[in-house]
């Protein structure tokens, strides 16, 4: 048997990561504009969260697949002033606990409606974004008689797949597939998601890129993972006609990730947002011109224009 011997300095830079990688993902990524959070859903749950505001109304804001809650500053910071905003962290992201969830969006559904009774919440009202669109309608459709509005911000489950096309997705999104993007990949992954990428979304590049080193990374790109399968078993579109609550559905016109490019060529933008928002008896649909998928950093201005004029009528 051949053997061969291998340099001091390979062995080194193939162990380096794994001697650093002694953080998990909420000590890598950078702190939070606001006092973190934490409340006990269950066991096995730490649910990291940001709580800001007084108002008449409590707004929870729920983020997408693989982002964090972050990805609302740009509407915490304004609508603070005026509600009560809490915006979370799913299990699974940013400085919530990682472990094997399920990640379904009856799972995160749950959870979102947990943290409404734990912390007491009055008038509440659930402000998703893409996947926390989705999990938004999932826990107003749990619980109907506890909210009047909703607002969904570039909603996934308003597009629909195949039986043989979600089997693709499911088979094309892998944890080793999201694990080993190079940094190359990842920025241009979040590209995106938008119009006109602002500078303002570099922080939380740099806590995705950093996010590699730590200890829990693999969970996390499990919850992603997880997450897609969750979207794609428990859709809502043919749920759709059952929302009564009063609500907003708002799309990007330039959205470049809904519909998928390369499994619905033939629809848009406009059409997936339409087919969803005609099924809802009381949504209002607005479109915001020159913005992509992440509406919140694109066009901040409009989004918080159209959400102050839609929760104040």
């Amino acid at each position: 048997m051949r053997s061969y011997a291998v340099p001091i300095f390979v062995l080194l830079s193939m162990l380096g990561p794994m001697l650093s990688a002694q953080q998990n993902i909420a000590e890598t990524i950078v702190p939070y504009t606001y006092q973190t959070q934490y409340v006990q859903v269950d066991d096995s749950i730490n649910l990291a969260y940001i709580d800001e505001g007084m108002g008449k109304k409590s707004l929870i804001f729920i983020h997408g697949l693989a982002t964090y809650l972050p990805s609302w500053y740009p509407v915490f910071n304004q609508l603070k002033s005026e509600y009560r905003c809490i915006a979370v962290d799913l299990p699974g992201y940013g400085r919530s606990s990682k472990a094997e969830y399920p990640c379904t969006m009856d799972f995160y559904a749950n959870v979102v409606l947990e943290l409404t009774t734990k912390l007491n919440l009055k008038n509440p009202v659930m402000v998703g974004h893409s996947m926390g669109a989705q999990i938004a309608v999932s826990a107003v459709l749990k619980k109907p008689a506890l909210f009047e509005e909703l607002i969904l911000l570039a909603p996934a489950g308003f597009e629909t797949f195949k039986p043989e096309q979600a089997a693709w997705l499911k088979q094309v999104s892998t944890v080793d597939f999201i694990c080993h993007a190079t940094d190359e990949q990842v920025r241009t992954n979040w590209k995106l998601n938008f119009y006109d990428m602002p500078e303002s979304v570099e922080f939380m590049i740099q806590d995705r890129l950093k996010m590699k080193e730590a200890t829990d990374f693999r969970l996390y790109g499990r919850s992603i993972v997880r997450s897609i399968h969750g979207m794609l078993d428990q859709p809502v579109f043919g749920r759709l006609q059952d929302l009564k609550t009063k609500t907003l559905v708002v799309y990007g016109k330039n959205d470049l990730l809904i519909p998928n490019r390369y499994l619905n060529k033939e629809w848009t933008t406009e059409a997936v947002a339409k087919s969803g928002a005609d099924k809802i008896p009381n949504a209002q649909l607005e479109f915001i011109r020159d913005c992509g998928h992440f509406i919140m950093f694109d066009q901040p201005e409009r989004v918080n224009k159209l959400l102050r004029s839609f929760l104040n009528e």
